[in-house]
């Protein structure tokens, strides 16, 4: 399918897209730029936008994203009991991964994308099993780093963005491969967002120190 193509079934999709489509975009949209600024409220958004995806995702048999969506709704559950799990506590400060959290990831990278290419590639009819399945890898690691308020959880999310934008064009989903490109430039900004939030508290720390 060429760019024009695309562009058409994008505008077709726009058309018929209805309430829970739009408000997938909407609320996708809303959960990064809540990340973006730091906001603890991008999990209640993430939340809703999960529970809606699942179903488009299935329908278009893309089984290792819409499990992956499962994964988002048990991992945003986490992440937001693990920024306020303690009333009286410090708020969890951003920080950047250490070796040991780059060890984790990287388990996490290699464990789900084996798992999930030999079930796709076993047990579904996908067609883009290696490929399903690195997205929904790569994604899965970023969520457990942003759950730490890891700088690096932007880098690997963007890391399945890329892969993941061209997968959802293949499968003639336009409408979730712009909202993913929309995330993708969000993401950059919230890289370097958090990153001034890092260098400005090591700076603060070191003045108190």
């Amino acid at each position: 399918m060429d760019l024009f193509a695309w562009f058409g079934l994008f505008k077709q999709q726009l058309k018929e897209a209805d309430a829970a489509q739009w408000a997938v975009l909407i609320l996708g949209v809303a959960e990064v730029l809540l990340a973006k600024a730091n906001s603890i409220w991008l999990y209640p958004a993430g939340i809703a936008a999960t529970v809606l995806s699942v179903y488009g995702l299935f329908h278009a048999q893309l089984y290792a994203e819409s499990f992956l969506n499962v994964y988002y709704l048990v991992m945003s559950l986490y992440g937001w009991w693990y920024w306020v799990r303690k009333k009286d506590a410090p708020p969890l400060q951003i920080t950047a991964a250490s070796p040991r959290d780059w060890k984790i990831t990287g388990a996490i990278v290699v464990g789900a994308w084996l798992l999930l290419y030999v079930i796709l590639k076993m047990y579904t009819p996908s067609n883009v099993p290696a490929w399903d399945a690195w997205v929904s890898a790569t994604a899965w690691a970023g969520m457990w780093l942003l759950a730490k308020r890891k700088i690096e959880n932007w880098i690997l999310l963007n890391i399945s963005n890329i892969f993941a934008i061209p997968l959802l064009f293949y499968k003639a989903l336009p409408l979730y491969g712009v909202l993913t490109i929309i995330l993708f430039i969000v993401a950059c900004f919230g890289y370097f967002d958090w990153k001034k939030i890092e260098r400005s508290a090591v700076r603060a720390s070191g003045e108190h120190g």
